[in-house]
């Protein structure tokens, strides 16, 4: 057996990545990644530079991972600009690191990519063991695995990498609902009052929303989407990595998997929202308006994912990262994992000591936002 490292993902072939993937998740998807690289979001002068590992029994490929030597923290959603700068005041080189991830997507999912055979747990050890003794070759600070599942998350078990959590917002069909109206009888009648008040307010302004799957959208309409996407990041001051070929390109190679919230104000289309789906989950992306509309954002990014989940049969709802607001809406607290290998004894230390207070005040901060839930209790 053999580890391999690749420049670049198309050095795989699609198939055999794609056979090792045991559902449908778009992000780990080889058209996905290797996307990304063919259309310019990820490359070494935006400080992404692949580095893919492969097992190998001869030619096929047994076990695979999506990493990346890392110039910077920026789009991973697991901050540690604390730990880089720590690693800088004593001198030490924190850049670059490796990441094992999806660039520019807060959403979990397999990272060990194993297949579904006997032998899973035994190749995700050995994707480990290899992730590891690359870093080491290479000298560098530390690798880091995002967002991961249960499954890979149990791989890492009496090792020394240090595991982190974080919180997104999640909705869930915890209730069988069939329809949006038995999704708001489940909450409370002050939260199902002002989701019905924010939605009749912008049906007076006028907007009306449509879905739209990737096959389904005109030029302009993906033109009108990856404009939308570059307002929101330039007026937050964020770095838009995402091209416009690159969002045509997820239409034509994810066509049933893209999921378009398109609003509009008579024949106008002034807002939309893109998403991305698999057979259980909707994952909430890029949103964007030319106008503000009271109440659009809300109907955009969560009234008509939802909607779509309960048409669709699709259990859960990732939103996206942050944002307190969506617990009001019916999204509650939902833990994400993470994990690092510190190669400085010292600052692996120091930092598993941090991260112990970090989970103590991030359980308390769970407890205080479930105390506040939405839905209504059952007598």
């Amino acid at each position: 057996m053999q580890a391999r490292f690749h420049a670049q993902l198309c050095d795989i072939p699609a198939t055999q990545w794609d056979a090792l993937r045991t559902d449908d998740n778009p992000f780990l998807a080889h058209a996905f990644l290797a996307g990304l690289e063919e259309h310019g979001c990820v490359d070494p002068q935006c400080g992404w530079q692949a580095h893919h590992l492969g097992m190998y029994e001869g030619a096929r490929l047994i076990a695979a991972a999506p990493l990346y030597l890392k110039a910077h923290s920026h789009g991973e959603f697991v901050f540690d600009w604390t730990w880089a700068d720590a690693h800088a005041r004593h001198g030490l080189d924190y850049y670059p690191k490796l990441l094992c991830g999806v660039p520019w997507s807060p959403v979990s999912g397999a990272r060990l990519l194993v297949g579904a055979g006997e032998d899973a747990a035994h190749l995700r050890a050995l994707l480990i063991e290899a992730i590891l003794a690359e870093t080491r070759r290479l000298g560098l600070s530390s690798a880091h695995l995002n967002f991961a599942t249960e499954d890979d998350a149990l791989a890492f078990a009496g090792t020394d990498w240090l595991a982190r959590g974080d919180l997104q917002f999640h909705w869930h069909n915890t209730g069988g609902w069939r329809d949006f109206d038995e999704f708001l009888a489940a909450l409370t009648h002050k939260k199902r009052k002002n989701i019905r008040s924010e939605r009749a307010r912008l049906a007076s302004a006028g907007v009306h929303c449509e879905i739209r799957h990737g096959d389904e959208l005109a030029p302009q309409e993906w033109a009108a989407l990856h404009a939308f996407y570059l307002a929101t990041f330039e007026d937050k001051g964020n770095y838009a990595a995402l091209t416009l070929d690159f969002f045509r390109h997820l239409g034509h190679a994810l066509p049933r998997q893209v999921v378009a919230v398109l609003c509009r104000r008579g024949d106008e289309l002034i807002a939309g929202a893109l998403m991305l789906r698999s057979a259980t989950t909707l994952f909430g992306r890029y949103w964007g308006a030319r106008e503000h509309v009271e109440g659009l954002h809300f109907e955009a990014c969560y009234y008509q994912g939802i909607a779509y989940c309960l048409r669709h049969g699709l259990q859960t709802f990732e939103p996206g990262a942050g944002g307190g607001h969506k617990l009001a809406r019916g999204f509650l607290p939902t833990r994400t994992r993470s994990f690092h290998w510190i190669a400085d004894a010292r600052f692996r230390t120091a930092i598993a000591d941090s991260l112990k207070r970090e989970v103590l005040a991030l359980e308390h901060s769970r407890a205080q936002l479930l105390a506040h839930s939405p839905y209504a209790r059952k007598s």
